[in-house]
């Protein structure tokens, strides 16, 4: 069960070339912190390109829970009249999270420097993944978690009265708990440091500084140093919200691997800290041109013109995955029909994702007659080459709406049809990819018809 209805069995199957417009919807990770933040500053923030699938809608339900005015003007077109840095009231009800693992740690961060009590769930993806990486260093500030065995939802956070500032290493590459801790840090005295070894995502950051944060970065011996001013009067802003690169990797690689196929994405966010999967496509040998490159809401962006290529496997480094992380997943597809082995390295992260994506793509391409090699922080992939998957398999998504996508993007370019037991998911981040893909040519159905 997908936590937010029944089922949807999904089947992809062989497509003539993709042609045309591909408007993917605007960027999750920004989108969820543009509320989170409106919700934080006093006065009114207003947000055009949001993102209207499910983990941002509820956020923005949990915003309203903590006292903030949300409203819907128009699609994509939304408003946050905020209550200011510790002006959170106490939810008088369960925060549900649904599938976000984004939304649930942020927002745990936002409000654990409050004198206030909340608790959070969400569906059975969600209350399977751990908290303890997020709730570790808000107990630092003084907050107190209650969760079940393991540090798992159902989960009651007591916000701190008297919050005190921390200096905290982030122990794996997380832009989750490195944006949980500078949003509890919000609240406390004094300066909070966030010390991270690898570099993550830095919207958190770079939407901070423009909310009025007095933020400093540093690229240090120790690693990259982040110290935050705590108590500031965050001001109202103008968002608009740049196009997700996660999202515009579905057809860009789509594109890649069916023959013939020429697709313009436009307004894709090139943040720097986002892009790695576009430059291994590129090592790859994909014919990927950046065009118009300019800068939309505080955030680098292009229109993307993708033509068919043929691909060949390649090494990617580890410190690269960072920036790609919830881009592996369709790498892997990418990977199954290119020439060569493909190889990818430090993706331990992606076992406590929505699923184990790991073992959900190596389990899945294998029934699709793909050779993969598995260990804990590498997975390997040998390469078919254009056309030549087998397919013809049933792919299990663990509820996970990126391992939904992958393996439809696969059945477009695989020999035999391929199928999803369960594309529901695909809403919490990318309502519209089933009409987005039909419009480029793509043969995406429900088997229900």
């Amino acid at each position: 069960m997908s936590g937010h209805g029944s089922p949807i069995p999904m089947t992809a199957r062989k497509s003539g070339p993709l042609r045309g417009r591909a408007e993917v919807p605007g960027d999750k990770s920004i989108s969820h912190r543009s509320l989170i933040l409106g919700a934080l500053a006093v006065g009114e923030t207003n947000v055009t390109g949001l993102l209207e699938g499910q983990d941002v809608l509820d956020t923005a339900t949990a915003m309203r829970a903590f006292g903030a005015e949300v409203v819907r003007h128009a699609p994509g077109s939304w408003s946050v009249h905020g209550v200011g840095v510790g002006g959170f009231a106490e939810p008088a009800k369960v925060i549900d999270c649904g599938n976000s693992g984004t939304g649930v740690r942020l927002i745990m961060g936002a409000m654990a420097t409050s004198p206030i009590t909340a608790t959070f769930t969400g569906d059975a993806s969600l209350n399977r993944r751990p908290m303890g990486r997020v709730t570790d260093p808000l107990a630092l500030f003084g907050a107190v978690a209650h969760g079940r065995q393991g540090g798992r939802l159902p989960m009651t956070v007591v916000g701190a009265k008297e919050p005190v500032p921390v200096t905290y290493t982030v122990p794996m590459p997380s832009a989750q708990v490195k944006s949980a801790v500078l949003l509890a840090g919000l609240n406390a005295p004094g300066q909070t440091v966030v010390i991270e070894k690898e570099p993550t995502r830095d919207h958190s950051e770079r939407m901070l500084r423009g909310f009025g944060a007095d933020l400093r970065v540093e690229d240090l011996p120790e690693g990259r140093v982040i110290t935050l001013m705590g108590q500031p009067e965050l001001r109202p802003q103008t968002v608009a919200v740049p196009r997700d690169p996660s999202s515009a990797a579905f057809p860009v690689c789509a594109a890649l691997i069916v023959e013939g196929s020429d697709i313009l994405v436009p307004g894709v966010s090139q943040n720097p800290t986002r892009n790695g999967l576009y430059t291994t496509l590129v090592e790859m040998g994909a014919d990927i041109e950046f065009l118009n490159p300019r800068e939309e809401g505080g955030e680098p962006v292009a229109d993307l013109r993708v033509r068919y290529s043929a691909l060949k496997g390649i090494e990617v480094p580890q410190e690269r995955a960072a920036s790609m992380i919830d881009e592996f997943p369709v790498l892997s597809v990418v990977a199954a029909c290119a020439e060569g082995r493909t190889v990818m390295r430090g993706v331990t992260e992606l076992r406590v994702k929505e699923s184990d994506r790991i073992d959900a793509m190596a389990r899945g391409l294998e029934a699709c007659g793909v050779r993969i090699e598995e260990e804990e922080d590498v997975l390997i992939v040998h390469g078919m080459g254009a056309g030549n998957v087998p397919g013809g398999a049933t792919c299990k998504t663990h509820i996970d709406h990126r391992i939904a996508m992958s393996f439809l993007v696969l059945g477009l370019a695989a020999r035999k049809p391929v199928s999803v037991d369960d594309g529901s998911p695909i809403a919490t981040s990318f309502p519209a990819f089933e009409g987005l893909m039909a419009g480029l040519g793509g043969a995406i159905g429900r088997a229900n018809g």
